[in-house]
């Protein structure tokens, strides 16, 4: 006899519902390494009366331990993706990682507890972005959700130095407790789409069944209806020669990585992922020295900052699924060139000072907005090449699931060089040269995504 379907199978094996699940998994990983790297100071002088000369190198050995067990464990968590039958166990474990991570972080009073917290927090991220991503593959809406999902990133800095301000440790945790129990009960309630395929299957007739595959193929239809219109030379440069090496068939995506588009794509995320990291880590410490501002203070300016990325953000995303990366990522990181280097000309000072710095934030703010979401899809589209004329080398499901725990590992890395690399520039050559630093890795980005994202432009390939 055939068990009952699932109490509300249509609406949990939504794409609107898988998609705000993810979207909202995403959002809570990034602000809680928002809400909580802030903190750590403070954590560290406070409950374990660590020395204040000692204080950066065990805030740079808390981030290093994040950003290792991340970058450690995304290749694992791709592999594993690929290969379980449903990803909504593993989904939930990275959720239970977090709160294991977020209960230690509330309590711990030894730099061992938090060290531990660290690690399991960046399990956490690398299991959360890697299956989320794979979760929501068929969707065509990765580029919206990345243009939602950074806010998360920007905004914790200002609620966490509110609340703690006002509230203290509780009350930054409390708020970080309420975001967990949300997540948690959309992870139980959600469904995949191939699982809920499963319970058609066996109660409706054989044309139910296939409208459910069509909808579980989403991201492979080109495969089957474009593949016909792919020219043959075309398809033919991401043929895979046999005789490939045994690391290459266990993990096919290295194969890809010989692909400067791909390559690319992963300078983006790396450049985001510093961009955002650097902002976090050098606007409340040079608000402090310009205007003697407090956490409180410090921490509202990134309003400033996070407006123009809430406006901005999913409509850059929408416009990222339907006309591409390139635009983009060549108009996003050109963009912020500029702005980076007018942040030289805030000095200490008054309110007229004060007005200029939040201008010159909300300037970059746009820019960070338009950067959101390139990156994953262009590597998205080029993995997606690579599987639609290597079907068999790749398997059914494709390398999707190692791509995003590559992403995921990159843009962990991105986090943690961005504070370090901008702190010691900071220390050595100051707040302004620091920036002019940053802004021409955006030009070096912006000059590769025109070359390479999308494929070469019209004008260079004529020479």
């Amino acid at each position: 006899m055939v068990k009952s379907k699932p109490i509300g199978l249509a609406w949990r094996s939504s794409t609107l519902f898988i998609v705000s699940t993810v979207g909202i998994g995403l959002f809570t990983d990034l602000f809680f390494y928002g809400l909580i790297v802030p903190l750590l100071p403070f954590m560290l002088k406070e409950r374990i009366n660590i020395p204040p000369d000692q204080i950066q190198g065990y805030t740079s050995g808390l981030l290093a331990a994040y950003a290792g067990a991340s970058v450690l464990f995304s290749p694992l968590a791709g592999v594993i993706a690929d290969r379980v039958s449903t990803r909504q166990a593993p989904f939930l474990i990275g959720l239970v990682a977090l709160l294991g991570a977020t209960l230690m972080l509330f309590l711990g009073k030894s730099i061992a507890v938090l060290i531990v917290a660290r690690i399991l927090q960046g399990i956490s991220a690398a299991v959360v972005w890697t299956i989320g991503l794979a979760l929501v593959l068929d969707s065509k809406t990765i580029g919206s959700i990345f243009g939602f999902i950074s806010i998360g990133e920007l905004a914790a800095p200002v609620l966490g130095g509110v609340l703690y301000k006002k509230t203290g440790f509780p009350g930054v945790f409390g708020v970080a407790f309420g975001i967990l129990a949300i997540d948690f009960i959309m992870r139980i309630f959600l469904i995949e789409k191939k699982v809920a395929a499963r319970w058609e299957e066996a109660q409706e007739e054989q044309s139910e069944e296939d409208a459910h595959q069509n909808e579980e193929d989403g991201n492979t239809e080109d495969a089957n209806e474009e593949e016909p219109l792919l020219r043959k030379k075309e398809e033919e440069n991401y043929r895979v020669p046999e005789g490939q090496s045994k690391a290459v068939r266990s993990y096919p995506i290295l194969f890809c990585l010989k692909d400067p588009r791909l390559l690319t794509a992963l300078l983006m995320a790396l450049t985001q992922a510093s961009l955002l990291s650097t902002f976090d880590a050098t606007i409340p410490t040079e608000a402090e020295q310009l205007f003697n501002f407090d956490s409180l203070k410090s921490g509202l300016l990134f309003i400033a900052l996070v407006l123009p990325y809430l406006i901005l953000g999913p409509v850059a995303g929408w416009l990222v699924d339907r006309y591409g990366p390139k635009p983009a990522a060549v108009l996003g990181f050109g963009y912020l060139v500029p702005t980076l280097i007018l942040l030289r000309l805030v000095r200490p000072g008054g309110t007229p000072q004060i007005v200029i710095y939040c201008v010159l934030l909300s300037l970059n703010g746009f820019g960070l907005a338009a950067i959101g979401s390139p990156s994953i899809v262009e590597a998205s589209t080029v993995v997606g090449r690579y599987h639609k004329a290597n079907p068999d080398f790749f398997g059914e499901q494709g390398p999707y699931a190692q791509l995003y725990g590559l992403n995921s590992m990159v843009f962990s890395a991105g986090l943690t060089l961005g504070p370090v690399v901008s702190g010691a520039l900071k220390e050595s050559v100051g707040y302004g040269n620091m920036n002019a630093i940053v802004a021409a890795l955006c030009l070096v980005t912006a000059t590769l995504s025109f070359i390479f994202v999308g494929g070469k432009p019209k004008i260079l390939k004529k020479r």
